[in-house]
């Protein structure tokens, strides 16, 4: 072949991978309907894999028009037009594509079976970078805090890991045999480079733990040649590389997903995010990780005001939403701004069902930086907490930072991670019956905010909730009315809510689940009162789980003993 040409051809590809990076011309296709599709919610095998069928039948959600992929003949109309077509969403009933000639999109406009047209515009490609320069910003100069209170010892080797998974109580879980086997995560992120070289993930490539991967951004481009963001997210879910770092999830499955472009901050992004999430949906994920969040873009106009984060106006909010109907947990990063002007809580991390995961120290305390709420609507934001301040993770090819994970891109997938793993242990649970015990155990349960929501959750605790046959819900009367005093050091009482007389069975535990005292009593709203004091004068100080159950209702309470 001529050089010249060899290089005009290297040249060509370079612009059009360059195009579908920064693009001003690429477009939003909306179309008015679903008509004469080929396909039918009787006939769902046609368009979703075996495994989102049976998530959906598993948890008795209905196949229904937003399952129906977009008219292929529609999609074929408008690129015979002239434009390259660059993602469908079949949730939004729309189409991305690219062209350089505007007059195509004038004649697309004319197409009977198109509703509107929308044009995504890039000013700059250096503002898109800023959620993951202030992450690298933050481990820079960040000054690690140490936890003290150490509560298992695992049969597995975490290595640096270990902190940000005891911290949830998660270990005993995962000796419980529960480490992700089976279960099926999306993550959706910016790149994944050297994921497929770095040694952490050796055992993830040997057993087929990663299904595929696809790029949203640049279709048909290399996942693990971009940004390295997402290789650092992955590490703390599928990192299994015993004495140096272990996950939270070891043993799942993974789809890597690129839908976010670092070089610009472009609303195209969320429509990126939109495709990406129904396609997790399509091949049966059962939870989504997604450390993005969506409020400042680079032409003022895309902008995201407070008054858009009510969780039903950003685009990549009404698409979490629906993933979440469809069955799929979505963890969200509540976002790095509530050190800002703006400290609230971005898309999608608004939307109503998704959990928002702001960032802790190890010490449990919250993190400047981690965004708060309300949404405009009044809701607590963010759900729940993790390690996002000195976390561990991969980088480089072949490294591991023990402590330069600083950001909730990191807090959410180590929660997913230990949701995948609750999942598997109770998999006859709903998606809101997972998210209510989770809330339920957090630290903060009693007295959720907008700062840390409600708490960090306790996983084993939240394992109690979900073994009772109802679990309650985040709204109802609790059974554990108050423990006085705790933490506490001799002296302990529990004092019940109840409104009729009823037997009432007590089980307290130890923190790796052996029993220390089990009792039914008969109890009455005139004989609230348990005193533990005797039971737990001989015990040694630490952490201890009281269950409490009637014949409709259970509540665990956590007790700390000095």
């Amino acid at each position: 072949m001529n050089p010249r040409n060899l290089l005009l051809i290297v040249l060509l590809l370079v612009g059009v991978y360059a195009i579908a990076q920064v693009s001003p011309n690429t477009y939003y296709i909306q179309f008015t309907d679903k008509d004469n599709s080929p396909y039918s919610i009787d006939n769902p095998e046609e368009f979703l894999t075996q495994r989102a069928i049976d998530r959906r039948l598993a948890q008795g959600i209905a196949i229904d028009a937003l399952d129906i992929p977009v008219n292929q003949e529609y999609i074929t109309g408008v690129a015979n037009v002239g434009v390259s077509i660059l993602n469908a969403t079949r949730w939004l009933n729309g189409v991305t594509v690219y062209t350089t000639d505007p007059n195509l999109i004038t004649q697309i406009e004319a197409l009977a079976y198109v509703a509107s047209t929308r044009q995504f515009v890039s000013k700059s490609n250096d503002e898109g970078k800023a959620f993951f320069e202030l992450e690298e910003k933050l481990a820079a100069t960040a000054v690690g805090q140490e936890n003290n209170n150490q509560r298992s010892v695992s049969t597995l080797e975490y290595g640096h890991a270990y902190g940000q998974i005891e911290q949830l109580n998660g270990i005993n879980l995962h000796d419980q045999g529960f480490q992700g086997q089976d279960m099926v995560i999306g993550v959706l992120d910016s790149g994944f480079e050297d994921a497929d070289l770095h040694p952490v993930f050796d055992s993830l490539r040997a057993n087929g733990q990663i299904l595929g991967t696809k790029d949203f951004v640049n279709p048909g481009g290399d996942v693990y040649r971009e940004h390295y963001h997402g290789k650092a997210v992955l590490s703390c879910m599928a990192a299994n590389s015993p004495g140096v770092m272990v996950g939270t999830a070891p043993q799942a499955d993974y789809w890597l997903l690129r839908t976010e472009d670092v070089n610009s901050e472009n609303y195209i992004e969320e429509f990126n995010w939109v495709s990406g999430a129904e396609f997790a949906d399509s091949v049966g994920a059962d939870l989504i990780n997604s450390s993005l969040s969506y409020s400042d873009y680079d032409m003022p106009e895309w902008t995201h005001d407070y008054e858009d984060l009510d969780g039903s106006t950003a685009v990549a909010s009404i698409a979490a939403d629906i993933a979440v109907s469809k069955g799929i947990v979505v963890c969200n990063s509540a976002g790095n701004s509530g050190d800002s002007n703006f400290p609230w809580n971005g898309a999608p991390a608004d939307a109503h069902d998704v959990l928002s995961i702001g960032a802790v120290w190890l010490n449990d305390s919250r993190v400047s930086f981690s965004s708060i709420g309300p949404t405009v609507d009044g809701r607590i934001k963010p759900a729940i907490m993790a390690c996002g301040a000195g976390a561990a993770v991969a980088t480089g090819s072949s490294g591991v930072s023990p402590d330069g994970g600083y950001g909730t891109s990191f807090s959410s997938p180590i929660m997913t991670g230990m949701i995948s793993c609750l999942m598997q242990a109770f998999p006859e649970m709903s998606v809101m019956e997972i998210q209510s015990a989770l809330k339920q155990s957090a630290s903060q349960a009693g007295s959720p905010d907008n700062y840390m929501g409600w708490g960090i959750p306790d996983f084993m605790e939240a394992s109690f909730l979900l073994t009772s046959v109802n679990p309650p819900d985040a709204n109802d009367n609790q059974l554990i009315g108050k423990l006085s005093p705790n933490p506490f050091t001799n002296y302990v009482v529990v004092e019940l809510n109840l409104d009729t007389i009823e037997t009432v069975e007590f089980q307290l535990t130890g923190v790796n689940g052996s029993q220390i005292y089990q009792s039914k009593k008969q109890m009455s709203p005139f004989n609230t009162k348990l005193d533990l004091s005797q039971v737990m004068s001989n015990k040694p100080a630490g952490i201890y789980y009281l269950r409490v159950s009637t014949e409709d209702r259970v509540d665990v309470a956590k007790l700390i003993k000095n």
